[in-house]
């Protein structure tokens, strides 16, 4: 087998070294356009997983590279005159040039034909049966290629410049540093016996503001000096990158539809690139090398086995991507934090990737969360250290025992809207397990305001007797509070039931629909009505109408459902609402009725209890509502008197093209609460307690709903109560065995997973 690898970086040189040690026979050449010891950036981070991997995949290279390691235990953040440490953390750093002279050497060894100082032409190695595409995210073969691969490039908003010194950090060290221009950031660590890697990084705007576009490379170092001396020691700062004529570099996000063209494939940042605040890149690159060397030998037919390498590696890239997007969009917005205090300021960006948790960090470092805990419990006014998650909370005068919610979920079991004993059912056993506050699935203001047959509503005066004795139960048998959502489906109506065909319209019987314009959410359903002045009127009024029958209901808090494509939902993105009058065109103009029918509620609902709105973020659709949108949606609300933000997403269109992940819709949550300094409630894939605890910690919302996990268990809180020690919740007096029985369930586990530990050990 001829291979010819274009690129000498840790991907194309590990990849050889596979390939090279299996198939002792194979022809492997590489490529690369620099010197052997030229190489941009100066350390390179390892985890243990990572190590364990190279290990596996080959032992002597492993051998080589643990020699040269510095290792280090603790992260420290450095921010507003404080210092916070959290330990556990089990990095090791290498030097980058240190590094490829291990992988050179190796790759030497097993027979690997290495050629320096080489600009790569295809056509003269046409005999290759495989071309490993490796030479990084400005690949000339990938751009040459483009189309074949699917490229697209994203250019990220901030300007870093990678530096070195002979100042020792004794740990991964964060520092931010606020000037007239905006913050600085500096990512440093250790990764020889007197060197360490510092990089810096700002805002674009901030960069220029500084005049560091126009400044030469010793300018900019000078500045980097000046602006970060009290952590450098004394000790000058060192460029590797002063041939360039400006050092400071924008992070370019590198996606490919297709990762291989006949005989050439794509490897490591030539493939995909992840930013370096997650330390990733190399793990990357690597792994790719080892994936594709493994592939090869398993399939001897060369397009199979690229298609395994892609399909085997694609899932663990977008895995890493999207926390590393996370990761660069806190980064990018550390304004954004600046009025966090300085715990949790950095708690939020230890755990800004999504990818470490609070039982996560609590292992690493358990006197960390048992400080973050307190001061968290401190600021809550509880009496001692509670998990994040059984902090209080109070809105206006309503007083929420902890911040698990029950998400509104559609059940689509009424009959003309009326709720019956399976709601009584279905909301009194997860009122009774645990959260702070349940809502009602979208209630329906009108007869046509409905989803569905089966939804529930709120415009028959019998609805108040059913919803009462609802109401009732929670206030009489539990601890939890009880929430009423109001809405109008709009343009959505007249569908199946969510278990049948959801969003598709009737078999029969549908009911005319309402919308600001006509534009029908998709081909099989009605075109809605453009809604009058006395449309507008009519429904306001059914709205209010319903507010007052809620209140004599009992309920404690009232939300307006403004997101996921029904009626005021459909007012406010421009995907949908189409009018040219005055509730039509700009953001504030499609705002205009959803907040007049949230102010006539605000005016018919008391003013010691609280309201919500739900907004659905972002429509994942060019050209439909944004997360900078959104900020200005949360604004007008927060104006008008709302006292949480229930940020959900998309469900407005079916272009939509979400980016799924776990907790993906919590960053909309944590850019609307901290750019705005208001309550929000964050929902979307959250399903475990421990996420619940590290949203709330790094103040990314003050609630959490959760949707799934209450339907699967309806005692969710009690339980993770259980699992975290936490002995205050308390059980219903009538399930008090039943608590008994799952805490010995629970030692029990413990000790069978302790001995087994303990057996695997000897």
């Amino acid at each position: 087998m001829r291979i010819v690898c274009i690129g000498g970086g840790p991907a194309g040189l590990f990849f050889s070294i596979v390939m090279k040690a299996a198939r002792p026979d194979a022809r492997i050449t590489v490529l690369e356009r620099n010197r052997a010891g030229d190489t941009f950036g100066w350390g390179v981070v390892f985890s243990d997983q990572t190590l364990g991997n190279i290990a596996a995949a080959d032992p002597a290279t492993y051998e080589r590279i643990v020699e040269s390691f510095v290792h280090w235990d603790d992260i420290d953040v450095h921010y507003r005159g404080r210092v916070i440490r959290a330990g556990g953390q089990g990095f090791a750093g290498i030097a980058r040039k240190r590094l490829l002279a291990i992988l050179q050497a190796r790759a030497s060894a097993l027979g690997v034909e290495l050629r320096f100082e080489v600009e790569a032409n295809e056509a003269d190695f046409s005999d290759a049966d495989v071309i490993v595409v490796a030479d990084g995210a400005s690949s000339g073969t990938r751009r040459a290629h483009a189309d074949a691969f699917g490229t697209t490039l994203e250019t990220r908003r901030n300007r870093y410049i990678w530096l070195g010194t002979h100042q020792r950090f004794d740990a991964f060290t964060f520092a931010f540093e606020e000037t007239p221009h905006g913050w600085f950031q500096v990512h440093a660590y250790q990764f020889d016996a007197d060197t360490g890697t510092v990089i810096v990084e700002c805002r674009e705007e901030t960069w220029r503001a500084a005049g560091l576009d126009t400044a030469t490379a010793e300018a900019s170092v000078a500045f980097c000096e000046r602006l970060f001396a009290r952590y450098l020691g004394g000790q000058a700062l060192m460029s590797n990158a002063k041939h360039l004529a400006n050092p400071w570099i924008s992070f370019v996000q590198v996606n490919n539809a297709r990762w291989f063209d006949g005989n050439r494939v794509l490897i490591g940042d030539a493939a995909h690139t992840a930013h370096f605040s997650i330390g990733s890149g190399t793990k990357l690159a690597l792994e790719d090398g080892i994936a594709l060397a493994a592939a090869l030998q398993r399939r001897p037919e060369r397009t199979r086995a690229f298609e395994e390498y892609e399909a085997e590696r694609r899932i663990e890239v977008l895995r890493l991507q999207n926390a590393a997007r996370n990761s660069t969009e806190w980064f990018e917005n550390v304004a954004r934090y600046a009025s966090l205090e300085p715990e949790q300021f950095a708690y939020s960006l230890l755990t800004r990737s999504q990818r470490l948790g609070h039982d996560n960090l609590r292992l690493r470092d358990g006197e960390y969360i048992a400080n973050i805990e307190a001061w968290l419990s401190q600021r809550a006014g509880t009496s001692g250290p509670v998990p994040p998650m059984f902090a209080p909370l109070r809105l206006r005068e309503l007083e929420l025992r902890n911040r698990v919610v029950v998400s509104p979920m559609a059940m689509y079991s009424c009959v003309d809207g009326m709720p019956n004993d399976f709601y009584l059912v279905h909301l009194g056993a997860r009122a009774q397990g645990g959260a702070g506050l349940v809502f009602t699935e979208m209630t329906c203001v009108a007869p046509d305001a409905r989803i569905s047959p089966g939804c529930a509503g709120m415009y028959r005066g019998e609805h108040v007797g059913g919803w009462a004795r609802i109401v009732d139960f929670v206030h009489r048998y539990t601890h939890a509070k009880i929430a009423l959502q109001l809405g109008h489906a709009g343009p959505k109506g007249s569908t199946q039931r969510g278990w049948e065909e959801p969003d598709e319209p009737l078999d029969t019987g549908n009911w005319s629909l309402l919308a600001p314009s006509p534009v029908s959410y998709g081909e099989r359903n009605q075109t809605p009505r453009a809604m009058t002045r006395e449309d507008m009127d009519r429904v306001k009024q059914q709205f209010v109408h319903a507010t007052e029958m809620g209140l004599r209901c009992g309920f404690d808090l009232l939300e307006l459902h403004c997101a996921h494509g029904y009626l005021l939902s459909s007012f406010i993105t421009p995907l949908t609402n189409r009018r040219t009058d005055e509730y039509g065109g700009s953001l504030e103009n499609r705002l205009r009725y959803p907040l007049e029918v949230f102010a006539a509620m605000r005016a018919a609902w008391p003013g010691y209890k609280p309201m919500s709105v739900r907004i659905s973020a972002t429509d994942w659709v060019e050209g439909g509502v944004t997360p900078n949108d959104a900020v200005e949606i949360a604004r007008a609300f927060d104006a008008a008197g709302a006292d949480l933000i229930d940020v959900s997403a998309g469900q407005t269109s079916r272009q939509a093209q979400p980016v799924y992940g776990r907790m993906f819709q919590t960053p909309f949550s944590d850019k609307i609460r901290n750019e705005l300094r208001i309550a929000t409630m964050a929902v979307g894939n959250i399903t475990d307690a421990d996420q619940v605890n590290s949203i709330i910690a790094a103040g990314r919302a003050d609630l959490v709903a959760l949707a799934r996990p209450h339907l699967a268990d309806p005692y969710f809180t009690l339980h993770a109560a259980a699992q975290l020690g936490y002995d205050e919740l308390q059980w219903p007096e009538q399930y008090l065995p039943g608590r008994e029985q799952y805490l010995r369930n629970l030692r029990r586990a413990a000790q069978i997973a302790a001995d087994a530990a303990s057996e695997v050990t000897r």
